[in-house]
């Protein structure tokens, strides 16, 4: 148990942050679960306008901190990709 003020403030703010984060991985998760059900429905254009609506979400992710902008890099490269073989498979 804390027993300074500072950690006990620290404690707090945590949890707030906790559940701001919480959400906004959240919100991206399901921008990026409609590109995915585009994919799987064979909808590439679908899936291209729901990647250039997930992508500045993303990033807004990574300038507050929720996610490292590698991981960030990383999600939209395999997503992109994935939309680009669906597209050349069709």
């Amino acid at each position: 148990m804390a027993n300074h003020a500072s950690s006990k403030k620290r404690i707090r703010r945590n949890k707030k942050r906790e559940i701001i984060n919480g959400a906004r991985r959240s919100r991206v998760r399901t921008f990026i679960k409609k590109i995915e059900l585009a994919l799987e429905a064979g909808d590439t254009a679908a899936a291209d306008a729901a990647l250039q609506a997930a992508r500045p979400e993303i990033q807004r992710s990574v300038a507050k901190g929720v996610f490292h902008k590698n991981t960030a890099s990383r999600k939209v490269s395999r997503l992109n990709k994935r939309i680009k073989d669906a597209k050349a498979a069709a």
